[in-house]
């Protein structure tokens, strides 16, 4: 998927996605700064009412970037500034292979969890950041039949993620996640994710209007700084807490909030583009 991601990168959207700083402000403060703050509150005042790998699961979910696909399609379908959206979700994903095991690690250990983080980095950046790459130098030879096929490219990008969230499910499962005496945390979690998507999401509305931002870099700034990535998370949630037996937990908000995110974006998206009809 991320080699995918990287041959069709168009370097010129990139290039003129660059020049809006301010944007760029609001979504890596939002990604990296106001989601980490709140998921920290959320692992320490959690800890009597969930479970404590699922609090901690709260904060790693926190700490990882924004998808690439799902953000840019939605702001697309939401008539945003997807050049914008681009350059922002590359950049958090790149930025996601250094901040994220950082900001896990400390959390980590905090919770009682050893972790190297030169070897996460190492491990993350080959997982990562080095398919990106290679897609990214093989776009000569590349885009031409992915462009002549992007039902192709879809189906497997699509693929991907669904492997990514059943083989999560599977650990989840098998980790005694989705039985009758979990259902309750399950339900919270639920619970969590959708204020925490709200809160943030109203955060970035008031750091648009602040930084001066147009419509349609607001439509961006909204659905890149409130999104989450599983294809970028679960691998690095298998480098960073490899062989715990509480794997299935850990993941648990990222996978439900992953949900919650694209219900509720795909619904504000279309409000969206309504409201840009009325402009």
């Amino acid at each position: 998927s991320d080699l995918l991601h990287g041959a069709v990168l168009p370097i010129q959207a990139l290039r003129q996605g660059v020049q809006n700083y301010r944007l760029h402000l609001v979504v890596i403060g939002s990604t990296y700064v106001i989601f980490p703050v709140f998921g920290a509150v959320i692992f320490h005042l959690g800890q009597g009412h969930l479970l404590p790998p699922v609090a901690l699961g709260f904060f790693f979910m926190s700490a990882v970037s924004s998808t690439i696909s799902s953000s840019i399609a939605m702001t697309a379908m939401a008539g945003g500034d997807v050049a914008g959206a681009l350059f922002n979700a590359t950049l958090s994903g790149v930025a996601g292979v250094f901040l994220t095991p950082a900001y896990t690690s400390v959390m980590a250990h905090t919770a009682g969890i050893p972790i190297s983080l030169s070897q996460v980095i190492k491990a993350v950046s080959l997982k990562v950041l080095l398919p990106l790459v290679l897609g990214q130098l093989a776009r000569p030879l590349l885009l031409r039949h992915l462009l002549r096929h992007p039902k192709v490219v879809q189906w497997i990008d699509r693929s991907s993620i669904v492997l990514i969230v059943y083989g999560a499910f599977c650990e989840s499962a098998a980790a005694g996640v989705w039985t009758r005496e979990t259902i309750v945390p399950v339900l919270l979690t639920l619970v969590v994710s959708a204020g925490l998507l709200a809160i943030v999401g109203g955060c970035i509305s008031g750091l648009t209007r602040i930084a001066g931002l147009d419509r349609k870099a607001a439509i961006a700034a909204y659905f890149c700084g409130t999104q989450k990535s599983l294809a970028n998370g679960l691998p690095i949630a298998h480098t960073v807490f490899a062989g715990s037996p509480s794997m299935g937990l850990i993941v648990m908000p990222l996978l439900v909030y992953h949900q919650v995110q694209l219900a509720v974006g795909a619904y504000l998206a279309k409000r969206f583009a309504q409201g840009n009809g009325d402009d």
